[in-house]
C-alpha cells in the first residue's frame, strides 16, 4: 500500500514537472527571440559605427575605397555607375559620365574597362546587340564585408558559373 501511494505521488510530482517545462518553454521563447533581436541589433549598430569610421577616416563612403590601386577618377566614377545599375553597355556607361562629369568619351570608357576587367573589378558580357559590364561577384562581396554587411549578393545578374551549368 505504501508503494502505491509512493507510486501516485512520483506519478503526480512527474505530471507537474511536465507541465512545469511546458509552461518554461512558453515562456522562454519570447526571451530567445529578444536575444535574437538583440544579436541582430548588435550587428545593426556595429556595421553603421564601421560605416561612421569609414566616414571619418575617408570623408565618404564609396565603392572606390576598395580599388585604391586605381587613381584616375575616370575610372572610379566608371565603378560607381556600375553600382547605381549592373549590366550596362559602354553608351549607357558614358550617358552617365556625361551627367555626372560633364564629359566623356566611348574610346576613353572602354580603355578604362578594359582595365577595370584586366584588375577583377568588372567582367564583360557579350550579348546579341552590345557588350554589357557588370561588377564581379569578389568586388561587391568585398564592399559588403568593408561595410560590415556580410557577403551580399545581387540578384540581377546570374553568376556567370549558373550560366555554364545551365
Amino acid at each position: 500500500m505504501a508503494d502505491e501511494d509512493l507510486e501516485k505521488q512520483i506519478k503526480s510530482l512527474a505530471e507537474k514537472m511536465d507541465g512545469l517545462e511546458e509552461s518554461m518553454s512558453k515562456v522562454a521563447g519570447p526571451y530567445a527571440q529578444l536575444v535574437d533581436y538583440i544579436e541582430r541589433f548588435q550587428k545593426i549598430s556595429s556595421s553603421y559605427f564601421k560605416m561612421l569610421g569609414l566616414y571619418q577616416r575617408y570623408g565618404a563612403i564609396s565603392p572606390d575605397l576598395l580599388i585604391p590601386g586605381v587613381k584616375d577618377s575616370i575610372s572610379r566614377d566608371i565603378v560607381k555607375v556600375l553600382f547605381e545599375r549592373d549590366g550596362q553597355n559602354i553608351s549607357q556607361i558614358t550617358d552617365k559620365l556625361k551627367d555626372m562629369r560633364g564629359t566623356s568619351s566611348r574610346r576613353i570608357v572602354r580603355e578604362r574597362l578594359k582595365g577595370l576587367e584586366e584588375k577583377g573589378v568588372v567582367r564583360s558580357k557579350e550579348s546579341p546587340r552590345s557588350r554589357e559590364y557588370w561588377l564581379t561577384e569578389a568586388y561587391v562581396d568585398k564592399w559588403f564585408e568593408l561595410l560590415g554587411l556580410g557577403v551580399g549578393r545581387r540578384s540581377e545578374e546570374p553568376s556567370p558559373e549558373k550560366q555554364d551549368g545551365e
